[in-house]
């Protein structure tokens, strides 16, 4: 009986943490960006276009803001604005390097010690624009320093997503309108 216990333990905990480093992992055939400078990464970043899913459901006018603890981790704050609802929702949560510094591959978390994957697949040279990707293909998010992306940019977003294996069609193109997010702290 007690090898049985000791053997069903070991199989749980195999599958928990398989389960956990799982969650923070990149699509087959994507890379976060190199030479990555998380201080040039910080700040506000206004979500362009994103894969619909249940957290972000119904939101436009969504923005992300990002700052480092304390402990060198990174602080997430999302806010955005639930047309259906009539009302303002935000999310705080924590991101951490999965590895290097200085490869753009995350792993973020804002429900306790469950982590997904948070990775900057694509960013332009001056740290304006952003393709970001979760663990797998369901997950893609384009992110720009303005309410705009311009059409050169969003065109070469869209063919690096397709090339993985991205059904870009999928993408809710948000809006952005001149509604006050009370969330939102001037930089």
């Amino acid at each position: 009986m007690v090898i049985e216990n000791r053997i069903l333990v070991t199989a749980c905990s195999v599958v928990l943490f398989t389960y956990l480093n799982s969650c923070a992992s990149i699509p087959k055939g994507a890379g976060g960006v190199k030479n990555f400078e998380i201080d040039r990464y910080l700040g506000t970043w206004y979500e362009i276009a994103r894969f619909d899913f249940s957290f972000e459901k119904d939101l436009d006018n969504v923005s992300a803001q990002y700052s480092l603890n304390k402990d060198g981790h990174v602080m997430v704050f999302n806010s955005g604005y639930n047309y259906k609802k009539g009302k303002w929702e935000k999310a705080i949560g924590l991101a951490k390097f999965r590895g290097n510094k200085d490869i753009a591959e995350l792993k973020v978390s804002f429900f306790g010690p469950i982590y997904s994957g948070y990775n900057v697949i694509a960013l332009d040279e001056n740290y304006r624009y952003a393709m970001v990707t979760g663990k797998n293909l369901k997950y893609l998010w384009i992110l720009s320093r303005t309410k705009h992306i311009p059409d050169e940019i969003k065109t070469s977003f869209l063919n690096s997503a397709q090339r993985i294996g991205y059904d870009t069609s999928k993408l809710i193109w948000l809006k952005h309108d001149s509604t006050d997010n009370p969330f939102l702290k001037e930089e």
